[in-house]
């Protein structure tokens, strides 16, 4: 549980799987992404997938700043420095904005390639 400091009476917490979340709804809106650790971006309104996005993410709260490391599925045809790339500034972006806490660093492991038509190679 990660505790940021607040001007007023009170502590504001914030879950670490809530980070985990945050950072996994940007990962999934990224092009290119077709998932997350076994959750594909077409399943993503369904309310038990979304229950299970953190699954994909790892994070490590130090002080007021938080590490991730992300586990996507990439689709097939798209360049995974571009992809990668995306990921990292959009989950950052929505982290810091959502949380006030720096990002000190997104790390990105792409775990496999999907043919959108066949689902998984």
């Amino acid at each position: 549980m990660t505790e940021l400091k607040s001007e007023g009476p009170g502590a504001i917490r914030i879950a670490d799987d809530v980070l985990a979340v945050i950072a996994g709804a940007a990962a999934l809106e990224s092009d290119g992404v077709a998932g997350l650790a076994g959750i594909y971006s077409s399943d993503v309104n369904n309310k038990a997938v979304r229950k299970n996005i953190a699954k994909g993410v790892a994070v490590k709260v130090t002080g007021d700043s938080v590490a991730l490391s992300l586990a996507i599925s990439v689709k097939l045809g798209a360049k995974l420095q571009d992809v990668s790339r995306e990921v990292q500034q959009r989950v950052k972006g929505a982290v810091e904005t959502m949380t006030g806490l720096a990002v000190s660093e997104v790390n990105i492991s792409v775990g496999a390639l999907v043919d959108e038509n066949k689902r998984r190679m």
